[in-house]
This record gives structure tokens, C-alpha cells and sequence, in this order.
């Protein structure tokens, strides 16, 4: 089965092949090594000269790419681990997603920034964080985060071959080495997949993108709705599973690849029939993507929506002690008492 590391670097694999304007650029991203996280082996060796082994900087390197796809390139940055995003963050927010509106787009900035989240893997504070939610809202920055369903890689080439605008591509660390479930074979699962509406003209983010809901096999209509992105979807899976055949909760999980622009039809579909929903993340809880969601459904449903809650991580450095990190972040028990308690 392919992996989602796998289907991640076929997906680069296929965008360098598709066009010669594509470029890499990142920190020990030449082979052998191939990346800390091994998503960009292969690629120097079969395209000498367009992968770019960068110094440890990451507001030049990303700074660097934006002024190549000023000029009519299409690079790909590697941020080695997501925290360092903050080091970019200036070039991000005040330069790359804003040079379409001070040029009268006259100008496009067709730059993907990927980098891994996440923590479990006892990394400590500055490496396991999961930060996406400092960057969602910002005015001409998409940002996308594949999970373990459908294809990732499908995504990443998508948003590197016809994108436009910035995007800042999400991955968690521990779905690298999952499997990928796929919507017409997997059997633990009936998995559909739609596409988010498009955003308002002149947004970034003009791409379908895939939202994926799943029911467990055979179950009763669903009394909530659980909407979650990323490594998140594992965890509600395994939740869905046990809520339905240990406490016979049945819910419908409802996991969107684009964080932003926001597009929450299907979650406030799906909301709509069960009355209840909650949001899954595995960043800090507070002021996170989880309360836009649950906010702009409180205002979409009103008295509709008998409950809501959410859950991400605590708001807390994350700990580098293993049962410490296992206590700041949320996890499937968590997932099934919060699920409990609003049914």
C-alpha cells in the first residue's frame, strides 16, 4: 500500500516532470539524504540543478523562492521542521500574500511552502509544535493539509502545476508513514469525496480541493459530526470505530484539505443532520481553526446546532518527556469522552 510519504514525494515527482519551471529549494534536501523527513529523495539525482541545497535561513530561502516566482517560476520550499515557519513569517504574511493586491495583479507569486507539524515523537518544545493556526486568515495565503485518505500527492502537484498565489502545504509527522486509505477500497470505512467550494473571485484558492467524509461500514445515521484535518482523521477513525461497537455512538467524520480561504459547507451539511459537532486539531485549542469552526456554524445554524465543542491540544509548551507530550496533546480517549458527553 502506498504510503502518504510515498504518494507526497510521487506527487513532487510528477510536478517536476510536468514542468521545467518547478524548482526545490531547502536545507539538506540534496541526496542522499533527501530531506529530515525523506519527502524529497530522488528528486536531485533525477533533476540536477533545480533542487537547491539552501544555508540554515529560512526567511532567505523563503524569501529567495518568492522573488523566483515573481519571475515567472514555480519553486517549492522545504521548511524543515513547521515551528521555523515563524523565522518566515514576515516574507509569508507581509510580502508573498500580499504582492498580488500592491501590484494590481500585475504580479503572482506561484510559491508552495511544505513543511511537517506535529509532535508524538518527543521532539520537544520547538519541534513538535503545530502552528498552521498563526497563519490561517491571513489575506492571499492558501493554506492546504492532506491526511491519510484519498492522495496527497495528487494535492501537492495540483497546488505547485496551477496555483497562482502562495500556498502553505501542511504535513504532519506521523502520517508520513500511514497508509493510504483509499475512498473505493477501504474496508473499515465508506469514504465519499466532494469537492470544497470554490472561494470568492480574486481569493487564492481558486483550486477544487477534496473533503472526505466517513462512516464506519454499515452504521446507523450519524448523531455527530466530527470535522478534523491531518493526523487528526487518524485519531477520529480510531474513535469512530470505538464509540460505534463499544458504545454504539455513531458519528460521520468530516475532514476538509483546505484550512484556507474556510469553506465549511460540507461540515454545516453534515452538522445539520446531526445537531452536534465537534472540532478536531491538534494545535493549541485556543483561538484556533476548531473556534472558527465551531463559530461560523453557531452562526449558520443557530438553534439547529444542539452542541458544540471542540478539541485540540493543551495551551502548553509541548513536553519532551513521552507521557508528558501524551498528556498535552489530544488523543482517540479524549476524542470518545467529549463524544460521550454531548449525545
Amino acid at each position: 500500500m502506498t504510503t502518504v510519504l510515498e504518494s507526497l514525494n510521487s506527487g513532487l515527482q510528477r510536478a517536476f516532470s510536468t514542468d521545467a519551471r518547478v524548482l526545490l529549494l531547502g536545507e539538506d534536501v540534496l541526496d542522499p539524504y533527501g530531506g529530515a523527513f525523506k519527502v524529497t529523495r530522488g528528486l536531485s539525482t533525477a533533476y540536477p540543478g533545480r533542487v537547491i541545497a539552501t544555508p540554515i535561513s529560512e526567511a532567505g530561502i523563503v524569501g529567495l523562492a518568492a522573488g523566483i516566482a515573481l519571475r515567472g517560476l514555480r519553486p517549492v520550499v522545504e521548511i524543515m521542521f513547521g515551528d521555523f515557519l515563524t523565522l518566515a513569517a514576515d516574507q509569508l504574511i507581509n510580502h508573498a500574500a500580499k504582492f498580488r493586491w500592491m501590484y494590481n495583479d500585475q504580479a503572482r507569486v506561484p510559491l508552495v511552502v511544505r513543511t511537517p507539524m506535529g509532535g508524538r515523537r518527543g521532539y520537544g518544545p520547538t519541534h513538535s509544535q503545530t502552528l498552521e493556526k498563526h497563519f490561517l486568515g491571513t489575506p492571499g495565503l492558501e493554506i492546504l493539509a492532506p491526511c491519510a485518505v484519498g492522495d496527497p500527492g495528487k494535492l501537492l502537484s495540483e497546488a505547485i502545476l496551477t496555483g497562482e498565489d502562495p500556498v502553505l502545504f501542511i504535513e504532519n509527522k506521523l502520517s508520513y508513514l500511514q497508509s493510504i486509505h483509499e475512498p473505493q477500497s477501504d474496508t473499515e470505512f465508506e469514504i465519499t469525496q466532494i469537492e470544497a467550494a470554490q472561494p470568492a473571485q480574486g481569493v487564492p484558492g481558486a483550486r477544487p480541493t477534496p473533503v472526505y467524509l466517513l462512516r464506519v461500514h454499515g452504521a446507523p445515521p450519524p448523531v455527530i459530526t466530527l470535522t478534523c484535518y491531518g493526523y487528526m482523521v487518524d485519531l477520529a477513525r480510531q474513535a469512530a470505530q470505538r464509540l460505534a461497537f463499544e458504545q454504539e455512538v455513531f458519528v460521520e467524520i468530516v475532514a476538509p484539505t483546505r484550512l484556507a480561504p474556510i469553506e465549511t459547507g460540507a461540515i454545516l451539511t453534515s452538522a445539520r443532520q446531526t445537531g452536534r459537532l465537534i472540532a478536531l486539531e491538534e494545535g493549541g485549542v485556543s483561538f484556533g481553526w476548531g473556534a472558527e469552526v465551531i463559530a461560523r456554524a453557531a452562526q449558520a445554524l443557530g438553534p439547529r446546532l444542539l452542541a458544540a465543542e471542540r478539541l485540540g491540544a493543551l495551551d502548553l509548551p509541548i513536553p519532551s518527556s513521552g507521557p508528558l507530550e501524551a498528556q498535552v496533546l489530544p488523543d482517540v480517549e479524549r476524542i470518545m469522552r467529549i463524544s460521550q458527553k454531548i449525545v
